[in-house]
């Protein structure tokens, strides 16, 4: 028998033994299924059977048979730690988090990404996941910390960084004498060297690389979570040298193979304290009653080429992140505030989108090209609105030349938006707020942002404009960038489904294949009720992550088929991509060598700058709710009205009016024994009945903040107000069965004393939402360029 026929045999009878996993066979079977019965070819086929032996890829049973020897791959995910001990991997988004106990952990810190190996299958009828327990720590979550220095000689150790990280709160963290030797009080970076074992199970050591200030310095606290999200804040020197050589005005020569639109009425509409102004809007009617729409954007890839310092940087920070009282930019003041910024009176270089828009709404003829622009008049929102809805005759007198445009594009905004509800685009509106502070950075008010009709209607042109470009070239079938966000995963639906029915609210259509639509009715159905909120945040919950990708797969909460971002290229680096594969096509044509050279590129493009995206959101809630918890440490004491905006086993959140998030712990609920209905996600008193549920108003009082950890803590004013229900839980004396669906949950089935993480889906739903004005001009976030949709 030739080399080659013995290989072909073993990988043969490997194969089908490895189809037929956990069913073993005798020689003869072996043969017999291999069409190789007689007698010569029986030999081979046992001496290879015992040569796969040999290789330990084949085991003889105790019956004398064969079967495959089926080494199972190590499961890794990621560990999310608890501080009684114990913790949850999460490893498939479609199965239930493996339960690890305090023994079986290898210490791992949460976020870390682990190899676990099954100890224990689940049981679903039960409710409880499989148990586990951690084989390796693969990759460290934590590679650096930062934190407050206390100076203390201790052994070897110079001092200890005092952890501000919620996650770490229980760990201890020794500062060696390899790095910097910082003054007591400086708020430090340093480098973890060694992590929690069995000799010291809550202890991290390392060498402190930078100090970042004194704890006591304004504005070092916001710049400390910067560090800690490691957000890159500083440009590099060759980005500055070439941010400085870039010309202030535009040049004659730069102008070459662009329309000048410089004529046309161009604005900008932004909040007051925006000054990175991207894009400018025009509009009038047509002579055949259609309308026509010229969204004119800065043309940032003009002056970050690719492959350069400035590109370089602009890719690696993803987005601009905008704090309290501060931006940390993508680009360079000289370009985010000068010449990218569309600033009155000066001409810039710009990609327009001239599109021409029929009564219903449709798009039915449009433009996408380079340009040279001016704008006409930095127009501010509160402007455009107090023309629009105040009829401020002392504005509308200052604007008389441009009100009639005005006009035109409030009558265009509300037919596109007429055309969005239609087709189901999913309209959440949550209130969202301003933190002022003074010159110390100490927040002394909280100020609910409005959202007036100038908000809405540059909202509507931007989504007309991104919709716009990514239908212009899907249908061009050429490698592209694209903005989506998947249908809803079906299981979530179902149970969004099965907890509105318990509140007797119908979903009409088929839950198998949700449309936009039927979650708009929902909302119609509950707008202006009680549980309106409770459904919005349900709903939200039940909803995908909006993401970047290569691949359109539609904008399930617009109602969108076709979306990218093409708006924001002076914060959001996916935009800048977008203007250079319409450049790219344009000036290579759409033959394979034109798509060859972006095909490869564009995947990780996406999945770099959705990642960014997501580190800058949650660098932004940290500060917000830092801020919120530092303006409420004035108000101890104090009672608010509040809403109640999640409930868990543990207690109530509610949310101020001021949009401040706080814990009614249940250990202060003492007027009744509190037990959490699960199906009607309720607390019930067993003697009084009284019911807590979202969307139900409360009186609190102020307890305790801690704006390190971000914790605000009330207690109820007046639990006899509350409504009494019907509803009885069942006891249950056994909570461990319920304790392994929910990770992070303290004692197996318990969340910990102050897990507000726990309460992170009613967080993000300002993160989905983001319609308002915020200072970096965030209207057009909501749906359009929000940091989820």
């Amino acid at each position: 028998m030739t080399i080659n026929n013995k290989t072909k045999l073993k990988d043969n009878i490997l194969d089908f033994l490895t189809k037929n996993a956990g069913i073993s066979y005798s020689a003869e079977r072996i043969a017999h299924a291999l069409d190789m019965d007689n007698a010569e070819q029986f030999t081979p086929i046992v001496q290879t059977l015992a040569q796969l032996e040999r290789d330990k890829k084949a085991r003889v049973t105790d019956k004398g048979e064969f079967e495959a020897v089926i080494k199972q791959e190590p499961i890794t995910g990621t560990f999310h730690g608890n501080d009684k001990g114990f913790g949850f991997v999460e490893y498939d988004p479609d199965l239930p988090d493996m339960f690890i106990n305090p023994d079986h952990t290898l210490h791992a810190l949460n976020g870390d990404q682990v190899a676990v190996k099954v100890l224990k299958a689940g049981d679903p009828a039960a409710g409880q996941g499989p148990e586990a327990m951690v084989t390796k720590i693969l990759e460290h979550n934590y590679e650096r910390v930062v934190g407050e220095f206390k100076q203390e000689t201790v052994g070897n150790y110079i001092g200890e960084v005092l952890l501000k990280d919620k996650k770490l709160s229980q760990f201890r963290f020794f500062v060696t004498d390899k790095g910097l030797k910082p003054m007591d009080g400086e708020v430090v970076t340093a480098t973890v060297e060694t992590y929690p074992d069995d000799e010291s199970p809550q202890v991290l050591t390392g060498a402190v690389t930078e100090v970042i200030g004194n704890k006591d310095e304004p504005g070092i606290d916001i710049l400390s979570v910067i560090y800690a999200h490691d957000v890159p804040h500083e440009f590099p020197k060759e980005a500055m040298e070439q941010a400085n050589k870039i010309p202030l005005h535009v040049l004659p020569e730069e102008k070459k193979g662009r329309k000048d639109i410089t004529n046309q009425p161009l604005v900008t509409i932004d909040a007051i304290e925006s000054k990175d102004l991207d894009d400018a809007v025009v509009a009038w009617k047509l002579d055949n009653g259609n309308y026509h729409l010229g969204v004119h954007i800065a043309d940032v890839s003009h002056y970050v080429q690719p492959g350069t310092p400035l590109d370089k940087e602009a890719f690696k920070r993803g987005t601009s992140v905008y704090l309290t009282d501060r931006v940390v930019p993508m680009l360079p003041k000289r370009l985010s505030n000068g010449i990218c910024s569309l600033n009155p009176g000066e001409e810039r270089l710009s990609m327009s989108c001239e599109m021409e828009i029929n009564d219903q709404g449709k798009i039915v003829k449009h433009r996408i090209f380079p340009s040279v622009m001016k704008s006409h008049a930095r127009m501010t929102y509160k402007a455009v609105n107090r023309i629009l809805e105040a009829h401020d005759q002392k504005t509308i007198d200052r604007y008389k030349d441009l009100v009639p445009m005005f006009e035109t594009m409030a009558e265009l905004h509300k037919i596109l938006l007429k055309n969005r509800k239609r087709r189901g685009a999913i309209d959440f509106e949550a209130p969202e707020a301003k933190i002022i502070v003074d010159d110390k950075g100490h927040p002394i008010d909280i100020q609910l942002r409005e959202r007036g009709l100038a908000e809405r209607m540059i909202e509507s042109f931007m989504l007309a404009a991104n919709e716009t470009v990514a239908h212009h070239y899907f249908d061009e079938h050429v490698p592209f960038l694209y903005r989506i966000h998947e249908t809803p995963d079906k299981d979530r639906i179902k149970s969004f489904v099965d907890f509105l029915s318990v509140f007797g609210i119908n979903v009409h259509g088929d839950v198998n294949n949700v449309k936009p639509k039927m979650l708009q009715n929902v909302l119609k159905d509950v707008a202006g009720k009680p549980e309106e909120q409770m459904v919005q945040v349900m709903m939200l919950r039940s909803m995908q992550q909006a993401k970047y990708s290569d691949e359109e797969l539609g904008h399930f909460g617009l109602g969108a088929k076709y979306y990218t971002h093409f708006t924001s290229p002076i914060r959001r680096y996916p935009d800048d991509t977008v203007h250079r594969l319409i450049k790219w096509y344009a000036q290579h044509g759409k033959g394979e060598k034109a798509k060859a050279a972006w095909r490869d590129k564009l995947p990780e493009i996406a999945e770099h700058t959705s990642v960014t995206e997501r580190r800058g959101i949650d660098t932004e809630r940290d500060v917000d709710s830092m801020k919120k918890a530092e303006y409420m440490e004035d108000h101890v004491g104090e009672t608010f009205d509040a809403v109640v905006s999640s409930v868990m086993k543990f207690g109530l959140f509610v949310q101020l009016e001021n949009t401040v998030e706080g814990l009614i712990h249940i250990s202060v609920m003492t007027d009744d024994y509190y037990e959490y209905s699960e199906k009607h996600m309720a607390l019930i008193g067993r003697k009084t009945h009284r019911i807590f549920q979202i969307g139900q108003p409360v009186k609190v009082k102020l307890l305790r903040v801690d704006k390190d950890l971000r914790e605000i803590d009330f207690e109820l004013v007046n639990p006899q107000d509350a409504p009494k229900t019907k509803i009885r839980v069942p006891h249950e004396h056994d909570n461990r069965r319920r304790g392994n669906r929910n990770r992070r949950r303290g004692n197996h089935g318990h969340v910990k004393r102050h897990d507000h993480n726990q309460h992170n889906g009613h967080v993000n739903n300002r993160q989905i939402n983001r319609g308002q004005t915020r200072h970096h001009n965030n209207s057009r976030d909501h749906h359009s360029q929000g940091r989820h949709h």
